[in-house]
């Protein structure tokens, strides 16, 4: 009888496959490495002799780190499956009616972060003790599908198909100016004539930026800034007129809102996960937190 092919012959452990899946998550040696937390040069052994044992290229090696093949893309996809059904298992374990605990990570916008989440956390905090928070504040969504948070806080008018989630609330913004500023202005001042602050070109198709576009075309912004809390910040400290959302302004003493929210600019107040990890303890007691403990400021509220 005929042996089989060498890469059929070759074992391909549990090791391996958390190896694969952290180069996967993490594209560069020092990322996979620390996830691992081995050094550098163990992971780039590991590949190589993991490449070497199955007879296939895994990784595609570039500038920009470590790009999975197909292969590599789909040896991952089964560590992900194994990792996920180990956390169910440690879960039922240990009794899903014990209270939840280790590390949720989250990531969110630093509007989001300060305006939402920061208020009511030590609420959460008090209430699961035994829950580590990492928290990750950036613009860009991460991949919930490869681990690299647990769950993402967003707002969207269109959350991605692939994930589930719920809607906490609606995000509303309004035109604000500091009341200082709007005193200093002579009466027949339109707001349009005044100084405005708004985002810089890195984010230019921001909604607040295309409806100041459309509404206001002749208005060039005398101030640029790189995130919402900066737009609300320069307004606060009387800088000029600036759109913000009514959740950064809530109740501040120096601030008014200029005419009512502006509708066009209403969008969703998401908090998502990858279904897979949905239905883990501290995951389900994040979601029912924030279910309830999320009040956003509704449309025609006057917060001067």
């Amino acid at each position: 009888m005929k042996a089989p092919p060498a890469k059929m012959q070759a074992k391909l452990g549990l090791p391996d496959l958390e190896i694969i899946l952290a180069l996967h998550r993490g594209r560069t040696l020092a990322r996979a490495a620390e996830r691992l937390q081995v050094d550098a040069s163990t992971v780039f052994r590991a590949i190589r002799r993991i490449e070497k044992d199955i007879g296939e290229l895994l990784f595609d090696r570039g500038r920009h780190g470590y790009a999975a093949t197909t292969l590599g893309r789909a040896l991952a996809a089964h560590a992900e499956r194994i990792e996920q059904q180990l956390e169910e298992a440690r879960e039922t374990a240990f009794n899903q009616d014990a209270e939840p605990s280790g590390l949720l990570r989250i990531t969110l916008t630093e509007t989001l972060f300060h305006t939402v989440l920061l208020p009511v956390l030590p609420r959460f905090s008090a209430a699961y003790p035994r829950i580590a928070l990492e928290l990750v504040t950036s613009n860009a969504l991460a991949n919930l599908g490869q681990r690299e948070a647990d769950i993402a806080i967003r707002v969207t008018n269109a959350p991605p198909e692939h994930l589930v989630g719920i809607r906490l609330g609606t995000m509303r913004s309004a035109l604000w100016a500091g009341r200082d500023f709007l005193a200093a202005q002579p009466a027949d001042r339109q707001v349009a004539e005044m100084d405005w602050i708004a985002l810089d070109d890195s984010l230019a198709e921001h909604p607040s930026q295309l409806w100041r576009r459309t509404a206001l075309p002749a208005v060039t912004p005398r101030y640029k800034v790189g995130n919402l809390l900066a737009v609300a910040g320069a307004v606060v400290n009387g800088l000029g007129v600036g759109v913000v959302p009514l959740a950064v302004m809530r109740g501040h003493p120096h601030a008014e809102m200029i005419g009512a929210p502006l509708p066009e600019l209403d969008i969703g107040l998401w908090v998502l996960a990858h279904p897979d990890t949905r239905y883990l303890g501290r995951m389900k007691a994040m979601f029912d937190f924030l279910r309830t403990s999320i009040v956003l400021p509704e449309a025609g509220t006057r917060l001067s």
